[in-house]
This record gives C-alpha cells, structure tokens and sequence, in this order.
C-alpha cells in the first residue's frame, strides 16, 4: 500500500513522492532524521526512469524507483520505494514507528531539493542544439578544445542570448559552426541540465537547402551518423543521453 509522502510544482518539473511496505503510518513532518547508510545497485535506467535495489542498510530487501513522466509543463518526478517489512508484532510496530517515517522523511527532503532544483534551472541560461538529418543520417561534429572534451562528439549548437528565442539561437549558432542555414523544428527528448544553471535543449531541424555542406568552422570534424552508429560514437555524456530520442528520429526520417 501507499500514502504520499511529499509533492509540489516548479516551472520546469513537478515533485511526487511515495513508500510502500505492509502496514501504512502516518508521515510525520520533514525535519531532522538519524542517517542512515545505506548501499544500493541501480538495475535499470531508461528515459522514463530508473530502478535500484537496496542491497545493504536500512531496508537490505527494499528496492526504489524513480519515474520521469513529461507533462505539460515540465517533467513529473515521482520515487517510490517498496520493501517487506520484517515479520510479528514487533516488526510491524518498526515498520510504522521507525522504518516508513524516516522512509517519508527522506523522500520529503528529496522532493524539496528536486523542486529546488527545477526552479533554479527555471531562472538560468539554455544552450540549444540542433539534431540536423539529411537522408536518414545525423549530423554530428567533434570537439577541438578544451583539452578533456577534444576528439569527443557532440550535435552543433550554443548559448541562447538575452532576448532571443530558441529557434533564432539553432539558426545562428549552425551558420557560425556550420556555415549552412537550417529550419528548425521540435524540441527533441527531455532538457537536461548540464550545469546548476545552464540547461541543454534540442531541437530536431534539416537543411534549408538539401544539397548545401556543412564544413567544420569551430570543430575538429563533421561526420554523418546512421541508426546503427549512434551507441558507438564517442559522445559528450548530455549528447549521449539523447541517444534514444536520436535513434527514434532517425528511424521517423528513415528514406
């Protein structure tokens, strides 16, 4: 069983958070708990979540969860942790007195902090990129510098200046990387927040002109990607978590 333990809004993502076991309590007020540690092996991440068993602590048979549902306006954010409480009287009275309430507590800390979070990147700054397909094959381009992301890949794009707009942002940064004009269409997969303040958004787009070249203007290398390549290229980690949504793209735009 269930009972909801914390939940909120921000402007870019909502908070819900749940516990379950066998008997349910009452979730007291978030205030201050005994930490306790506790060891963990994620089992699953998907763009919809991410699953992980508590192999050693507080609750050694226990497993969490944590579902990322896009919305209107943002992402949901729900973590549920499931476990079985041990068996007899004694163990239920832990359960209720002791386990779910610092259970609660520490899902309510985390639903403050997530919300936190979101309204941080809310106010800061967005780097747009632009997943560019031409005959079913993505354009993607290599780093020069710095020194720890040279030779790595990542999709064209940059910063949004102050009063401009996210498409204007995708057509200047490709004419200045790229040297090729682009119609820029949807947003692609979720924001992900590359620093405490700065925000990466892609969008999809094409060529303006199909037999137009993109050249390497600020990068090492331009390169074409197909499906079967994406997973292999060394990408920067928040080009990477895109991978997915690249993948879905290129099969939509497949000849």
């Amino acid at each position: 069983m269930n009972a909801p333990a914390a939940g909120g809004k921000a402007p870019a993502a909502g908070v819900g958070a749940t516990a379950s076991g066998q008997r349910a309590g009452r979730a007291g007020r978030a205030g201050r708990w005994l930490a306790v540690p506790v060891t963990a092996r994620v089992v699953a991440v998907t763009e919809s979540g991410i699953t992980w068993r508590l192999v050693a602590g507080l609750l050694p048979a226990g497993e969490a969860r944590t579902a990322l549902t896009p919305t209107g306006g943002g992402t949901l954010v729900r973590d549920t942790v499931d476990w079985t409480s041990p068996g007899g009287a004694l163990g239920r009275v832990l359960d209720v007195v002791l386990v779910r309430r610092r259970v609660l507590r520490l899902l309510a800390a985390r639903a403050v902090a997530v919300r936190c979070r979101a309204e941080r990147l809310a106010r800061g700054r967005v780097v747009v990129g632009a997943a560019i397909v031409r005959d079913g094959r993505l354009l993607a381009q290599q780093r020069a510098y710095p020194a720890e992301a040279a030779g790595r890949w990542e999709l064209p794009g940059g910063r949004v200046e102050p009063g401009e707009t996210d498409a204007k942002a995708v057509v200047r940064e490709c004419a200045e990387e790229l040297g090729v004009a682009v119609r820029v269409d949807q947003p692609l997969g979720p924001d992900l927040p590359l620093t405490a303040d700065l925000l990466l958004r892609v969008y999809a787009a094409t060529l303006a002109d199909p037999d137009a070249e993109p050249t390497a203007v600020e990068h090492r290398a331009l390169r074409w990607v197909d499906p079967a390549e994406l997973a292999a290229l060394d990408w920067l980690p928040a080009d990477r978590a895109l991978v997915p949504a690249l993948r879905r793209l290129l099969t939509a735009a497949a000849p």
